[in-house]
């Protein structure tokens, strides 16, 4: 048996104030039931919950733990904005190739870094930005929220080209986010094979699934399984050695690898959906180039890296590019040697 880190407890002079500016700071809040001049204010964040406790003694000494902040935004504007907020600058470690750090102090004098995130930091470097959890979910939400709004309608209609309805793509979906999710998960993942769960079509020419939703609980029951495949796989993306590799039949992959698969699958699937409900469906175009460059390599440099994905998988033709009939992508990490 092991621990986890459950809280990481802040003590300050006012648990309120501090916690109200670190939600600022991280687009958070605190728990509903915290007030001005409570003694103790909860900020839930992904990993570890923040708990912030008044205490009289006031803070004498540099930090012995301090925060290393990443923003979705450049560095610079990051530190822009938080000093705004009441953040002061301590000292300045910023560097042209995006290495280095601002540290700054937090209203009480908690020190704090800011780096550049990986967005920034990829451009800067000229390096591959990667695939992460973080990615899978909110890929998973765009497809939930998107389809969603078409509850209402027919689901067993063709999804787009496919030979599968619109209800059989989705639980095949929710099936591949499952799958991938389970090859993470024990202990010592094989190389030569899926994890033993029995997968068998319901029909001729269906998908073959291992877990099924049940057809009872309508679409709102059918994307709720969708919500759970995404997030099965990305709490094992997260928690997964970068160094394990499991196996799939394109080839052994590693974390990273399984969450642009997953994504993949979830993007092109709701494009089949989403032709067969009428629905419009344009994914960010930035999450599209990080999985064409993590399982796509070698895919054309077009602008639309959208367009360029669906080619890929063999959705569309695009101009000088005739539609693909057969595909594959290169789940290896791109410093591991290609699949044969």
């Amino acid at each position: 048996m092991t621990s986890h880190v459950h809280h990481v407890t802040i003590d300050c002079a006012d648990a309120y104030e501090l916690g109200s500016f670190w939600a600022r700071v991280l687009g958070g809040s605190l728990a509903d039931d915290d007030l001005p001049g409570d003694p103790e204010a909860l900020l839930e964040t992904p990993g570890a919950a923040l708990l912030f406790v008044t205490v009289p003694e006031p803070k004498r000494t540099k930090n012995r733990v301090h925060f290393d902040v990443m923003p979705d935004r450049t560095r610079d504007e990051e530190v822009e904005r938080l000093l705004a907020l009441g953040a002061t600058v301590v000292g300045d470690h910023r560097r042209p190739n995006g290495r280095g750090w601002v540290t700054l102090a937090d209203p009480e004098g908690n020190e704090f870094c800011v780096e550049c995130g990986a967005e920034e930091r990829a451009r800067l470097t000229g390096t591959r930005q990667p695939v992460t959890a973080d990615d899978v979910t909110a890929t998973v939400a765009l497809c939930v929220e998107t389809l969603g709004a078409a509850a209402d309608r027919d689901w067993h209609v063709p999804a787009g080209d496919l030979t599968w309805d619109c209800w059989e793509t989705v639980d095949h979906l929710q099936d591949d986010l499952f799958s991938y999710a389970v090859q993470l998960a024990p202990g010592t993942p094989s190389l030569e094979t899926h994890v033993p769960y029995h997968w068998a079509p319901r029909r001729e020419g269906g998908p073959w699934n291992a877990v099924w939703a049940d057809p009872e609980t309508g679409v709102a029951g059918l994307l709720k399984t969708v919500e759970t495949g995404g997030a099965l796989l990305s709490a094992m993306v997260r928690t997964t050695p970068p160094a394990t590799r499991s196996f799939h039949s394109y080839g052994p992959s590693d974390p990273e690898g399984f969450a642009a698969m997953g994504i993949v699958e979830t993007l092109v699937h709701t494009q089949d959906v989403a032709a067969g409900l009428s629905l419009t469906w344009a994914p960010p175009q930035d999450l599209c180039d990080r999985v064409l460059a993590r399982l796509f390599p070698d895919a054309p440099e077009d602008e639309d890296r959208w367009a360029v994905l669906l080619w890929c998988t063999g959705r569309t033709a695009l101009p000088g590019h005739e539609r693909r009939t057969s595909w594959k992508w290169r789940g290896a990490p791109p410093e591991e040697a290609p699949q044969a």
